[in-house]
């Protein structure tokens, strides 16, 4: 007799996979990388609009039932680029034209959704007046672009369809989980957000794995959640974001904790010995009693300010010497589990990458993992790669058991995240460990 008992799931287990019902490969990459399975290859443009590139005739032959109907409107109004948010609505169009309405995305085997199943917050967005003005310029641009080749929706249903993709998209991130195309995906839709996740999302190309990161009873999905944003924010920031882009307020076991924006906004201990994040509001310390001065609180803010914007200036571009001002200025101040300490370091990480300072890289980089795997984690693919871009450093460095450590560091992390099969670890961090440990014997 069979076991009526649910199955557990255990850490690492994927819980799902699933193909993209519509996306778009971001502008900025079309040059670069194909536009039908998302690889960075060399690559060759369609000769009719001179707009999309493809890796080989394969890819090409795959994408043309869709980019058939696509192609003369990207004629039309090529050499301009298309905005990756117009591109994406005049997809979505196009499949609910040739039957998507139709198309089902299962969480389980019994349990789908279809497009049309998806929120739009339909009420709160026309009633957002920067949503309201964006998707007027959309809807000018569609309307350019399309012209007799497909009818172009109401004003009200494209709103709905707009609705769905702002709230229910997903960027599709790369092996480095940088963010290269926009897509809607049916089935996953259905998992809500937390900021503190038992599940995380992953992509092989275009699609889309969910893996558990916790242990957990069964399959439930009403249990399950991912992050929809950057969890290296106050509370204040996250709750804000997600209301500003999903309209709700955030009342995770994080955002609710008043002790999380303490120790996010901490500053260091005016007391050398005492290593305890300190409450700036504060005139004392609630760890040893000593005394917060007003020039101590004043030059804490000043290091924090100056952090701050030199941050959003440099949202495309780190700099390495402005990051070590900032860094300088944080020395005495500044607790090293303050976020805005966590970001600029981050930040100073990948500048000494870019410039190849590995020696300051690694020196960073050691200094990022307690702040990391404090608030993205112990099992976030952030967490594994920062693991992994060390120990790479470290072997071209020739720190060979340092290498080793902290590849095998990833490699516990992202077999979790990504999947012992995913490619990241079959073609590159697995012949890198054998490389290192190799090179460590000889």
């Amino acid at each position: 007799m069979k076991s009526t008992q649910p199955k557990a799931i255990k850490r690492g287990e994927r819980i799902l996979t699933e193909k993209p019902f519509a996306y778009v490969l971001k502008s900025k990459y079309r040059k670069e990388r194909c536009d039908n399975c998302l690889n960075q290859n060399k690559v060759m443009k369609c000769s009719n609009c001179n707009y999309v590139y493809y890796c080989n005739r394969a890819c090409q032959m795959q994408a043309w039932p869709l980019h058939k109907i696509e192609c003369p409107m990207l004629k039309r109004i090529f050499p301009r680029i298309v905005p990756d948010a117009a591109r994406m609505l005049c997809r979505l169009i196009i499949r609910l034209d040739n039957g998507g309405d139709l198309v089902r995305g299962y969480c389980t085997p019994t349990c789908y959704r279809k497009f049309r199943d998806l929120m739009s917050h339909y009420q709160e967005i026309k009633h957002d007046p920067k949503r309201v003005e964006h998707l007027e310029s959309l809807y000018v641009i569609l309307n350019e672009m399309m012209q007799n080749d497909t009818v172009l929706p109401n004003p009200a249903e494209l709103l709905g369809i707009h609705g769905r993709l702002i709230t229910n998209g997903f960027n599709i991130l790369d092996a480095e989980m940088n963010s290269i195309a926009t897509a809607i995906y049916l089935g996953v839709s259905i998992t809500d957000h937390s900021c503190k996740p038992n599940a995380v999302a992953t992509f092989e190309g275009t699609t889309l794995h969910i893996h558990a990161i916790e242990d957990m009873e069964c399959l439930d999905w009403s249990k399950i959640f991912i992050s929809y944003i950057d969890l290296l924010n106050t509370p204040a920031q996250r709750r804000s974001d997600l209301k500003e882009n999903y309209y709700f307020w955030c009342v995770c076991s994080k955002c609710i904790d008043p002790q999380e924006t303490v120790e996010m906004q901490a500053a260091k201990c005016p007391n050398a010995k005492c290593s305890a994040p300190l409450d700036i509001t504060l005139n004392n310390c609630l760890y040893c009693d000593a005394g917060v001065s007003p020039r101590y609180r004043n030059a804490y803010q000043e290091a924090i300010n100056l952090t701050k914007n030199h941050l959003e200036n440099m949202k495309d571009v780190a700099y390495l010497d402005v990051c070590k001002i900032c860094l300088k200025k944080h020395k005495e101040f500044v607790h090293s589990l303050n976020v805005w300490h966590v970001k600029i370091l981050d930040a100073a990480f990948e500048a000494a990458i870019a410039v190849n300072k590995w020696g300051e890289a690694l020196e960073f980089g050691k200094q990022l993992l307690p702040g990391f795997r404090k608030y993205y984690g112990d099992w976030n693919p952030l967490l594994g790669l920062l693991y992994m871009k060390l120990a790479k450093i470290q072997l071209y460095e020739n720190f060979l058991k340092e290498a080793i450590y902290n590849f095998q560091e990833a490699k516990k992390i992202l077999d979790v995240t990504h999947g012992p099969d995913h490619s990241l670890l079959q073609t590159q961090l697995q012949p890198l460990l054998l490389q290192a440990i190799a090179d460590n014997s000889a």
